[in-house]
């Protein structure tokens, strides 16, 4: 169907909501109405030719005393689907009088088959009846919908003599009506911008790098196809379109099952639709209502090809809420095993839950098949690299890297999307890589890789032609390196997160005005005996500054010894608060002496050969926490952490020691990095030539003002 038919049928119904319902809903409730009207006049279109051998098989089975009749009624229908009341809408619309109209019409609705009447149901359509009822617009609304200037049949509209007069409306072009209306309703509702539909350009192009790396490889047999946040279904669609199609032209005979699970009831409900409508009625019973994160539809089923462009920037609180909390999740999805890691976590902010997605993906893909599961989702740019290391998102991010399983990403256009206009990237994986791609990631820039459209829907204003779908599809089935495209070594995007620290160098001040504030906090803390033991220590050691607080400690150790004083940790606590300051020239405090010959020294890792009552001994200094830092270091640093830390850290600041208990490994992925091409600088002739122009545009103004303002 081409566009202008589509677009004039989106338009004729989406007046129909402004023409019947208009002063009897608000606009934003219009989409309560007229979508599950738009799903039931395309069923009844279905459903108008066989109506009579229906009946007919109803009451032959009812006859024959047969009580489930669900298989001979569909069979009557040639659908997944059947409705045994006695009317179509045609015979409805005529009814004169409301309560007439009304039972009638609710006996049409109770005919359907439960398979209809849960999508119903989803709809919560039964609910507007009463409104519709009271305001009389339910006949005027049935009327409208049977406008034979309108076709929402799978069949054409002919004339007498066979000629076309409206063209047949098939499933995918249905599907495309569905997401255009729920569209414009978001829109109309200002929903946020990860509510939205993925365009069929977008659709093509994730189906396509789905399937074409191993379009050679696909054998006779049955094939899985999952998608976790499945909308109105048409990306499955799309992608059990072009499996078969490919299938059949490398003579092979597939069997194709979709999967789907979505939230949303009204898109929920229309997925479910489509699939009756396009007489797939076992699959149907594959969609889900529900959510993906909290509610699993399949927790043990695994996918041979999985796609998705699920929510993003959206809260997923109360997914995690009911999953037990960030504390206490043990969603095996969610929480397993990697490295030295039994408990190795993969739990994103719950502001934004859309690799929560991508991880439930990665535990449905196949393990013992030739072509293992591929899997394609799009994403925004967030989850390249919020998260700093040992957090969710980049706990996620290593989990992939590390397990090979990333093929590529690939960098979409702006305001390709109908509600968003943000970046937006394709993320491709498989637990199955080729051999030239292993160890490998992929990154494209199709990010100026698109043709305007001719006007804009929503914030969409570009898409892909098929040429530029082929040519990312090519780079992606024959990898090579060009100025749109780069590929890394998986290590290229890890990086180990070091803690730096620097010894505490504490001055302590035992001159009488500091005592005597030292005696209050003392004295609040019901500490008195420490206060007497700092008063003896002061009156041996005198007023200081003392700028070894070593030295200071032993001091109070040995009298605390003396006079029967325990010095526990809350009690040097209070010294350190009480009497020192930080300064730079001052002594570090030691933390831990090592015996000779227990441990080696290794000042990188804050172990430092001294002496200590003049033994020689590694000690451990106290760290700064307010001159603690972090630094980044690839992982392909030549030479690792010590090289980086030597070149890099201690030529400034030469106390300072890494604490390898912090250390973490990390992973984002930066576009900006890799693909970042500078404006180039403008010559001094065209600043030149833009300042005399200035000159020009500006020259005699002054006189006027001047001249104006006598």
């Amino acid at each position: 169907m081409n566009h202008e038919i589509h677009n004039s049928i989106v338009r004729f119904i989406w007046g129909i909501a402004d023409d019947v319902l208009r002063d009897i809903y608000v606009r934003g409730k219009y989409r309560d109405v007229i979508l599950p009207m738009t799903v039931i006049r395309r069923l009844d279109a279905v459903l108008e030719p066989s109506k009579e051998r229906v009946l007919a098989m109803q009451e032959q089975l009812d006859n024959a005393g047969i009580a489930n009749q669900d298989a001979a009624l569909c069979q009557a229908s040639g659908e997944a689907f059947y409705n045994i009341s006695p009317f179509t809408l045609r015979d409805l619309k005529n009814r004169a009088k409301k309560q007439q109209l009304k039972a009638d019409f609710e006996e049409y609705l109770d005919g359907f088959s439960d398979n209809v009447k849960e999508i119903l149901d989803k709809f919560k359509f039964r609910n507007q009846i009463p409104t519709l009822i009271e305001a009389d617009i339910l006949g005027h609304l049935l009327e409208k919908f049977l406008d034979n200037r309108i076709n929402l049949s799978p069949k054409p509209v002919q004339d007498e003599e066979g000629n076309e007069l409206l063209p047949a409306l098939d499933n995918h072009s249905m599907g495309t009506i569905f997401e255009e209306l729920i569209r414009r309703f978001n829109e109309d509702n200002n929903e946020e911008a990860g509510e939205h539909f993925t365009p069929r350009d977008v659709v093509k192009l994730m189906a396509d790098l789905i399937f074409m790396p191993v379009a050679d490889d696909i054998e006779s047999g049955t094939y899985l196809v999952y998608d976790g946040a499945c909308g109105t279904g048409g990306m499955l669609t799309v992608a059990e379109e072009r499996l078969a199609e490919l299938a059949k032209n490398h003579g092979k005979e597939v069997s194709i099952h979709l999967y789907g699970q979505e939230i949303q009831p009204e898109t929920f409900a229309i997925s479910k639709a489509d699939l009756l409508l396009k007489g797939e009625g076992s699959e149907a019973q594959n969609m889900k209502y529900g959510s993906t994160l909290s509610d699993d539809g399949f927790p043990s089923q695994e996918f041979d090809f999985m796609l998705s462009n699920p929510p993003y920037g959206k809260s997923w609180k109360s997914d995690l809420e009911r999953l037990g909390g960030k504390s206490d999740i043990r969603d095996p999805r969610f929480v397993t095993q990697h490295g030295d890691d039994p408990e190795y976590k993969m739990i994103t902010r719950s502001s934004d839950g859309q690799l929560m997605f991508l991880v439930n993906k990665l535990t449905k893909m196949k393990e013992n098949t030739r072509l293992g599961s591929r899997i394609a989702e799009v994403h925004n740019g967030s989850s390249l690299f919020t998260g700093d290391a040992g957090q969710g998102e980049s706990n996620i991010r290593r989990w992939i890297i590390e397990n090979d399983w990333l093929e590529a990403i690939i960098a979409l256009p702006e305001n390709i999307f109908y509600n968003t206009g943000i970046a937006t990237y394709i993320w491709m994986l498989t637990n199955r890589k080729s051999e030239q791609r292993k160890g490998k990631v992929q990154l494209i820039d199709a990010s100026e890789w698109h043709v305007p459209l001719r006007r804009n829907l929503g914030k969409k204003n570009c898409e892909f032609s098929n040429g530029q779908i082929e040519t990312i599809v090519d780079l992606m089935v024959n990898p090579v390196e060009s100025e749109q495209s780069k590929i890394f070594p998986n290590e290229a995007f890890g990086y180990w997160k070091v803690t730096v620290d620097r010894p505490l160098r504490l001055a302590v001040d035992l001159a009488p005005a500091r005592l005597e504030q030292f005696e209050t906090i003392c004295g609040n803390a019901k500490e008195a005996p420490l206060a007497n033991l700092v008063n003896r220590v002061a009156a041996e050691l005198g007023a200081g500054p003392h700028l070894d607080f070593n030295h200071f400690l032993e001091a109070c150790l040995v009298d605390a010894e003396k006079h029967g004083v325990k010095l526990t940790a809350k009690r040097k606590k209070l010294l350190q608060s009480g009497l020192c300051e930080t300064r730079e020239d001052a002594e570090p405090v030691i933390k831990k002496i090592h015996k000779p010959g227990k441990v080696a020294a290794d000042s990188i890792y804050g172990l430092y050969e001294s002496e200590v009552d003049d033994k020689a001994c590694v000690v451990e200094y106290e760290p700064d926490t307010d001159l603690r830092d972090s630094e980044q270091v690839p992982l392909l640093e030549d030479g690792g952490i010590e090289a980086f830390f030597r070149r890099e850290v201690l030529p400034y600041t030469p106390d300072a020691w890494i604490d390898p208990a912090k250390t973490l490994v990390g992973y984002e992925v930066s576009f900006t990095r890799h693909f970042y091409r500078p404006a180039p600088m403008r010559t001094l002739d065209e600043i030149k030539a833009d300042i005399y122009a200035l000159e020009q545009e500006t020259e005699g103004l002054l006189e006027q003002i001047v001249g104006e303002a006598e």
